[in-house]
């Protein structure tokens, strides 16, 4: 599997399935404390993935190989996972699913316990890292991500330019005439949906916090409306409606292919995509393999800006956990460890870095430059998001929500877009109550 899910999807950007209720959980629970002399660390470990590509290409085993210059007594093995939700969820069901596994979006945010040993206290973990509060139960951390993302739009700068449009739209208004220019002045696609891949779709819901610049951005989504007027969603998702309305997405999304899209966008056949920061290298190096210009890659905001700034929230990719049935726990932590702050598999894949005190990488120059402000979002509430949206059965981190939307919008679904938002409101409000 080519991709990573934030914004949650990481993370909240995986889908979200309904509770898992199999016996492999323990109910006491267990830490996996951090080694203190590595040379007495010991154990073969099994680490379970989605990244399928960086296993097969051999870049896994490469970590792997310089994690045993400080650990030589640990040998890791890897296992990616094309279908990693559906996968991992049975396997949860008994005790055998890895030493090291990324936490599923299935498992309910308050039976980490059951699954994973504890890496620590909030208090403790906080004062190093982004995200803690994202696995926290009870005051313990039960994961860490080994990358932040934020969402934004990957664009070919070039087709911009050409297309007359020089600097970010600061309005979704803007971004909707910037689309049409492209449509006029180039033969670019202005805007692919990769409507067939489906997972791509929920990158959308991810503009929740950027819209307002709003930290409690989740708090709203457990106690308010998210589809009221205003609402970070219902802005995000009118602008996906009237890009898809307005004929500025591609002919026929059913017909979206989501790694011909990477070449296609390097190479200007397709202009803008909603997605993630984690995106950027994957078109970058499309870009090389095309014979196109790398740095025609661009990155730009969500349209929208609070006292005259864009914000951007910075959110976790999948955490790394450690099994609580794992009998090599020591070992299992030493890699959590080692790979979030050694590995540089964040400065590989051009992402955020978890350590507070770790720069931006590069790619995200533009955004320092145009004073984009970064923001956590609160995730207090999360695991209430979760129940409500399961509860709900609207399916905020799920395709087909999306899928819909853009069926209206293009005709091949019956009705308004007022009608499916009253419909999404309607369910939410009363699941929660």
């Amino acid at each position: 599997m080519n991709r990573r899910t934030v914004l949650a999807l990481a993370t909240g950007a995986a889908l979200l399935l309904s509770a898992c209720t199999g016996t492999g959980g323990s109910a006491k629970g267990a830490d996996a404390d951090a080694p203190t002399d590595p040379a007495e660390v010991s154990g073969t470990i099994k680490v379970l993935t989605v990244r399928t590509d960086l296993v097969q290409d051999g870049t896994m085993d490469r970590y792997a190989a310089e994690f045993r210059t400080v650990y030589p007594k640990v040998k890791v093995e890897f296992e990616g996972l094309t279908n990693y939700e559906s996968e991992v969820k049975i396997r949860m069901n008994t005790e055998n699913y890895g030493d090291v596994l990324l936490i599923p979006a299935v498992i309910e945010k308050d039976d980490y316990p059951k699954f994973f040993a504890s890496l620590g206290t909030v208090e403790e973990r906080a004062k190093k890292y982004r995200f803690t509060d994202f696995t926290a139960v009870d005051g313990k951390v039960y994961g860490q991500s080994p990358v932040g993302v934020t969402p934004g739009f990957v664009y070919n700068k070039r087709v911009w330019r050409e297309a007359g449009v020089t600097e970010w739209p600061t309005t979704p208004a803007e971004f909707l005439t910037a689309l049409k220019a492209i449509k006029t002045r180039t033969d670019a696609v202005p805007y692919y949906t990769n409507f067939a891949a489906g997972w791509t779709l929920t990158s959308w819901t991810y503009v929740n916090g950027s819209v307002r610049c709003d930290p409690e951005a989740t708090t709203r989504l457990a106690q308010g409306d998210p589809w009221a007027e205003g609402a970070d969603l219902r802005v995000g998702d009118t602008l996906l409606h009237d890009i898809v309305r307005q004929g500025l997405a591609e002919k026929d999304p059913t017909t979206t292919n989501w790694e011909q899209s990477k070449p296609r966008t390097a190479k200007g056949e397709i202009a803008t995509q909603w997605l993630g920061s984690w995106a950027i290298v994957q078109f970058r190096d499309a870009a090389r393999k095309a014979g196109a210009n790398p740095d025609d890659i661009g990155f730009m905001p969500f349209p929208a800006q609070t006292d005259g700034t864009f914000c951007a929230v910075v959110a976790p990719d999948y955490h790394q956990a450690v099994n609580v049935h794992s009998e090599h726990k020591e070992a299992a932590r030493a890699w959590i460890d080692w790979f979030t702050d050694k590995s540089g598999y964040d400065k590989d894949n051009l992402a955020i870095s978890p350590l507070k005190d770790a720069p931006l990488p590069e790619v995200l120059k533009p955004y320092e430059d145009a004073q984009v402000k970064f923001i956590e979002v609160n995730d207090a509430r999360g695991a209430e998001v979760k129940r409500i949206d399961n509860e709900s059965e609207t399916g905020i981190y799920a395709p087909e929500y999306r899928q819909k939307l853009v069926d209206i919008a293009r005709g091949a679904t019956k009705g308004s877009l007022e009608d499916f938002f009253a419909g999404l409101s309607r369910r939410w409000t009363e699941a929660q109550r």
